[in-house]
């Protein structure tokens, strides 16, 4: 008879029993979950109705993949663009870290110049670490750059393991924990990415590899991090939702029946079912301490989670930006603009050209008069973005000297008045297009020409 030890859960003060028992079920047929994931139909969210508790870790924060992830879905960054993106990095997380670390390949001489910038930059936050191929060579590597942490791929779905690895079950974990004891022989602290994680066996395979990987912890007393990578974006976040498609379900199976704890728990998810920022936000409930995210979500195909939506996911959660400087995302979104020439969805959350501005007629009135009628929150404080009112038929002197004056950020004596010639000489021609029988908005296009057009003409510049 086993004797499974009876412990104190110290968050719900209730006794319970040790249930590590999840043995490797080592298949002869890969199980591809055909019934949830058909492929000639769309994926389906299935429910059991089991639900697992809330077990938000007292302490979160973010990770990026900037350099990683980010870097696979377009032009390599220069070195000196990801020095730059780094400092942004540093400035954003604030002096508590709340962006802990960033992720970086070393396979070029490139990207070793500029892991070694960033090293010297000397900051505590975020923490440079490596993502590289798994074997002793690269372990060494990392070694003698002098990181603490690397990332090591350890895809964990029979699609992965049977299909592209041509391996059993058995085959593949035995494989992955040879390359986790080379890395930790030699002093590194591997961060394990289970690729895959939404389409894999989590009691089967999954939890018996991370009951091993703790093991491992326990014997080389250096922390080991299991990285949970919704490569797909099937993850669902429903209550009830089975597995492996379960969010909460996944961190709870990996926390309480693996043992790993929270600290130790990542979420890399992706956006192919728009799901990317919810997931997160459900791993850090559910129990992971870290987030894995991307600036602006650039990323493998749909991309990543947008690394400024988890900044105001924290804030809405935690009550606090505990240090965070969110005015830095816009500098972010600036430099990506103007420097690295990457264009930015007009309608992104946060950092697109329209996020905060209002076009429809009724609106703009509301706003004109109180702008939280129709703003997420005080813009201009939080993203050194005022907030902007597109110009109609109802707009009158007020809105277009308004919309003058924070679209061309204008400040104190320099700000267009309602009834300076600019401001007249443009809302008769505004009157005249609905006049004419126009009926929507201004663009901002139209408005920067007839502003130029105008100050052209009054020989005057904003």
């Amino acid at each position: 008879m086993i004797n499974r030890k009876v412990k104190m859960n110290q968050q719900t003060n209730l006794l319970e029993l040790e249930e590590h028992m999840y043995p490797l079920v080592d298949v002869e047929n890969p199980n591809v979950f055909r019934n949830l994931f058909p492929y000639t139909e769309v994926p389906k969210i299935a429910f059991n109705d089991r639900i697992v508790p809330h077990h938000m870790p007292e302490e979160i924060w973010i990770t990026d993949t900037t350099f990683r992830d980010g870097q696979q879905s377009r032009a390599p960054y220069s070195t000196e663009q990801i020095v730059t993106i780094y400092d942004y990095l540093h400035r954003l997380g604030g002096p508590n870290g709340k962006v802990r670390q960033c992720e970086f390949f070393l396979y070029s001489k490139k990207d070793r110049d500029a892991v070694y910038k960033c090293m010297e930059r000397g900051y505590q936050f975020p923490e440079v670490t490596s993502w590289i191929r798994a074997n002793r060579k690269d372990f060494e590597l990392v070694r003698d750059i002098g990181m603490k942490e690397t990332g090591i791929l350890v895809s964990c779905s029979d699609y992965h393991i049977f299909y592209k690895m041509k391996m059993t079950r058995r085959q593949a974990m035995e494989h992955y924990l040879s390359i986790v004891k080379e890395c930790l022989e030699i002093g590194i602290s591997p961060r394990c990415h289970l690729e895959d994680i939404t389409r894999a066996d989590i009691y089967g395979y999954v939890i018996p590899f991370c009951l091993e990987l703790m093991k491992l912890r326990e014997q080389y007393q250096i922390p080991i991090k299991v990285r949970c990578c919704d490569t797909m974006g099937y993850g669902v976040n429903y209550p009830g939702a089975v597995i492996p498609r379960s969010v909460p379900g996944i961190i709870y199976g990996i926390m309480i029946h693996a043992g790993v704890p929270s600290e130790l728990i990542e979420w890399h998810g992706h956006n192919d079912f728009y799901k990317a920022v919810s997931n997160s936000t459900s791993a850090w409930l559910y129990g992971a301490s870290s987030v894995n995210c991307s600036l602006f979500g650039i990323g493998e195909r749909t991309g990543n989670t947008p690394l400024e939506a988890m900044v105001f996911e924290y804030a809405q959660l935690k009550g606090t930006l505990d240090g965070m400087d969110t005015t830095v995302i816009t500098e972010l979104a600036e430099y990506y603009e103007k420097e690295i020439g990457y264009h930015i969805p007009e309608r992104t959350p946060f950092v697109g050209k329209n996020f905060n501005i209002t076009r429809a007629g009724i609106h703009a009135d509301g706003l004109l008069k109180n702008e939280e009628i129709y703003n997420i929150f005080d813009t201009e404080k939080f993203l050194n973005r005022p907030v902007e009112v597109a110009v109609s038929n109802t707009s009158g002197l007020a809105g277009i000297a308004h919309w003058i004056n924070t679209h061309y950020r204008l400040k104190n004596e320099a700000q267009v008045d309602k009834n300076c010639e600019l401001v007249t000489m443009i809302k008769a021609w505004v009157d005249k297009q609905y006049e004419d029988g126009r009926v929507t908005v201004m663009t901002d296009e139209e408005m920067e020409t007839i502003v130029a057009e105008t100050c052209g003409r009054l020989n005057i510049k904003l």
